[in-house]
């Protein structure tokens, strides 16, 4: 005799199903909630008067894990974190980096006890990123999309 309940996970398959039918249900199109799902959570960000509209992500990711050190124009390229706990920089450095935030903090102490260099520093809020971004013209930084982003300008990421 066969139990009336399975004591397994629900597979991956039948979850989704669910999840299409919940979808449906309610008249959102799965593709909508799935790429809503997928957005970034976060804005990439720069002074205003920086000259660059938009960058890829491998030139951002170089420029975090400061393998370059200029922008185009040649202004000094100062980039800025949240701190390490932040679902936002959890975020960006999984989807920018390509890299978890323990990850990157590796790689740093390596470059650290190497004597080669030190990480961006660390802002605990969006408020403080915008801060700081304002007031340096080669500032690159990142907020939560519910910043208020009055003092600076977003950076198209490609």
């Amino acid at each position: 005799m066969l139990p009336l309940i399975s004591h397994h996970p629900t597979p991956r398959v039948a979850r989704r199903g669910l999840l299409a039918l919940v979808l449906a249900a309610l008249g959102l199109d799965s593709a909508e909630a799935r790429a809503e799902a997928e957005a970034p959570s976060y804005v990439v960000i720069v002074h205003p008067n920086n000259p660059h509209a938009t960058a890829s992500r491998e030139f951002l990711a170089a420029a975090f894990l400061k393998k370059s050190t200029r922008w185009q124009n040649g202004e000094p390229i100062r980039p800025v974190d949240l701190r390490a706990d932040s679902w936002v920089r959890r975020k960006f450095s999984e989807a920018v980096l390509r890299r978890s935030v323990p990850a990157v903090r590796n790689y740093w102490q390596q470059r650290i006890f190497s004597g080669r260099d030190v990480p961006p520093p660390e802002f605990d809020s969006d408020e403080a990123i915008l801060q700081y971004v304002a007031t340096h013209v080669g500032a690159v930084g990142y907020v939560s999309t519910r910043a208020q982003l009055k003092r600076a300008r977003v950076l198209i990421v490609h």
